[in-house]
């Protein structure tokens, strides 16, 4: 699963990219995102800020309800469950994304490797969106099982599509979005770093 990514992009470049519109002009947005932070989505024709993660309220020993954890990934297979089947029917967004880490080694001493494509300098993610109570606007990552060189660090890698099946994700009935969740065939660079894995909050996987 995927629970950090870069998004390196100039703002106008990206919105040209997608042919959205723009309204991220103000926004300040990291290069890197991790659960629980603002990301750069489009949605609607429009690039925007969301926070990456649906939250999930869980409840303490006492019966009162904790702090809400971002469920920042979506399995490909629970898409028809309770709490995505609306989003997925409804609100299917891209998520532009230069590169997606995933960390290997041992527990206490993780490292950071890379995958992006070699052909496009940024792509898109299938992505779906709802607006929360807790955080507004949130969005999670559509994962799928992993292939080629993404299957050397992780059993899941994000849903990837090419350009032209963007329209299809956004605007096409749910069986075809769902035809899409598949494994990326393409090339695929890995780049294993010696950067120490640190995450920024919390993460989950539904």
């Amino acid at each position: 699963m995927c629970n950090l990514y870069r998004m390196t992009k100039a703002k106008d470049e990206v919105a040209k990219w997608f042919d959205a519109v723009n309204e991220l002009s103000g926004a300040n947005l990291g290069d890197e995102v991790y659960p629980g932070y603002p990301g750069a989505v489009v949605a609607e024709g429009r690039l925007r800020q969301m926070s990456w993660g649906f939250p999930l309220v869980l409840k303490g020993r006492d019966g009162q309800p904790l702090k809400p954890k971002p469920v920042n990934n979506t399995r490909t297979d629970k898409l028809s469950s309770f709490f995505w089947r609306y989003s997925f029917k409804e609100r299917r967004c891209l998520i532009p994304v230069t590169a997606w880490a995933e960390a290997e080694g041992p527990k206490g001493a993780k490292t950071r490797s890379w995958l992006s494509r070699p052909d496009a300098e940024v792509f898109a993610v299938a992505g779906i969106w709802r607006n929360s109570d807790e955080w507004g606007e949130c969005y999670s990552m559509v994962i799928t099982d992993a292939v080629g060189a993404a299957a050397e660090v992780h059993t899941r890698m994000p849903v990837l599509l090419a350009d032209g099946d963007l329209a299809t994700w956004t605007q096409g009935t749910p069986q075809q979005a769902l035809a899409l969740c598949r494994p990326w065939l393409g090339e695929l660079t890995l780049d294993r770093t010696r950067d120490a894995w640190s995450g920024g909050g919390q993460v989950g996987l539904l």
